[in-house]
């Protein structure tokens, strides 16, 4: 039996009315490394998730490479190196006239110039073993796990000037299980629930923000298949193509194990209400369209199978700068006193690749920078909040804002198009997008008008 298919044993259940330092409402990548982080800071942890293990979550089913130092980091890397994946060794964008380029990730490069590719696993495997490897950390310092717990309430005390998070209240096995209420209290609850979570849903409620934007949401549809032609194996490339059934969202195929490749559509929900006429279908019968009728595709899947049971949709919050923050936090409120989010929780899903596991724990870990169990002790503040808010888009800030900007291009056929096929033509092209994937620094590189200048128009 394969390990991540096992159930996991996360120990003794505490009695309601505990308390803790720390509370994780998520057991996902950003749930599990923000409870493994702050308890391997002295902190007692209780994670909570509302699944039972193993689970599967919806996702295009990448792990980029900014996240490896903290898989790494958490002792997680080796687990997943000893277990079936996928090495992504290149990507391969195609545009709607049939141009394509691919962009290599070359091993020795990356290494030279202290970056990394990634790998594509399923998200089964990959929560299950971050979630073991967190709940074995959390366990070891004093902490509690629950697995199955469903949060029915985010306890607020009001004060005079103020509100503050001081805990949560639900039940084992959801409202319906005839179980009594639980409660527990902390001085700072974590929100890694998703692009629903409750705790983010509060922190936004409390300063009367809105919680969801539909130009800043996208709407994601994902299936297996077995044996699509020319992907598979142990090493390769990912695909995204920019086709005109998909736009102005994509549509990806990312081998995950032997010859099983994730396929799915992406798109804003914003944009995907847009559609007219014989576009307006949902994410699924578009993608079934293409499978069975793009000339591009359809050979490609004439002698595939659909894994049964395989297609389902989810959400994915955009980290996409907002034109008008309130106040000027972006790209939405993730902090208050008592709270911070992390992840989905927070909108930090890259706008132009999907991928947001990286951000992810890049925030699950500054959780554990900016929460200090003897200096909030009597709460996590609401300035510490702030603080954390601005560390983090000064962290993620400029990169999201340059995805965005590329979100945009591939919205216009014409210019997409011309960009493929210059970049399929020009080297230099090809180097700064690999650069550009996995480098945030090289990112700022790309929209300097000269250098746009300089490689784009010039011979």
């Amino acid at each position: 039996m394969d390990e991540w298919k096992k159930p996991i044993d996360s120990g003794k259940i505490p009695e309601s009315g505990a308390h803790f330092d720390v509370i994780v409402v998520g057991g996902g990548p950003g749930g599990s490394a923000a409870a493994a982080y702050n308890a391997l800071n002295g902190c007692k942890v209780l994670l909570i998730e509302k699944e039972i293990w193993p689970r599967d979550k919806i996702c295009g089913d990448a792990v980029g490479g900014k996240s490896l130092s903290h898989v790494k980091e958490l002792g997680v890397l080796d687990m997943i190196e000893s277990t079936p994946h996928y090495v992504v060794d290149s990507i391969v964008f195609g545009s709607a006239n049939g141009a394509e380029v691919r962009v290599m990730l070359p091993e020795e490069a990356y290494e030279k110039m202290g970056l990394q590719s990634g790998y594509s696993l399923p998200r089964m495997q990959f929560d299950y073993m971050m979630f073991k490897r967190a709940q074995e950390i959390v366990r070891e310092n004093g902490g509690a796990v629950i697995q199955g717990f469903s949060v029915n309430e985010i306890k607020v005390e009001k004060t005079e000037n103020t509100h503050k998070i001081t805990g949560i209240t639900g039940n084992i096995g959801g409202a319906r299980s005839g179980n009594e209420n639980m409660s527990f209290t902390s001085a700072i609850t974590i929100g890694a629930g998703g692009y629903n979570c409750p705790v983010s849903r509060v922190i936004t409620e409390l300063h009367g923000e809105d919680h969801r934007d539909d130009d800043h949401f996208c709407g994601g549809y994902r299936e297996y298949w077995d044996n699509v032609e020319g992907l598979g194996g142990e090493k390769g490339a990912i695909e995204i193509h920019f086709i005109d059934e998909v736009l102005p969202g994509y549509f990806w195929l990312f081998p995950v194990q032997g010859n099983r490749v994730n396929v799915g559509i992406g798109m804003l929900i914003s944009e995907h209400r847009k559609l007219k006429g014989d576009k307006k279908k949902s994410l699924k019968k578009i993608q079934k369209w293409v499978i069975n009728e793009h000339p591009r595709f359809k050979d490609r899947f004439a002698n595939s199978t659909l894994v049964p049971g395989s297609g389902k949709g989810w959400q994915l919050p955009f980290g996409s700068p907002r034109k008008n923050p309130s106040p000027l936090y972006q790209p939405r409120r993730a902090a208050m006193a008592g709270a911070m989010c992390v992840g989905d929780a927070a909108s930090l899903v890259d706008p132009f690749s999907g991928e947001g596991i990286g951000n992810a724990l890049l925030s699950a870990k500054l959780t554990a920078s900016h929460f200090d169990k003897d200096l909030h002790k009597e709460g996590f503040t609401e300035d510490a909040g702030i603080e954390y808010m601005v560390a983090l888009w000064a962290a993620l800030g400029s990169e999201l804002t340059n995805s965005k900007t590329l979100q945009k291009v591939m919205k216009w056929k014409l210019l997409t198009n011309w960009f493929v096929k210059k970049a399929s033509k020009k080297e230099e092209i090809g180097k700064m997008m690999s650069e550009m994937i996995a480098s945030k620094e090289s990112q700022t590189k790309l929209w300097s008008p000269w250098f746009l200048m300089k490689t784009l128009l010039l011979p």
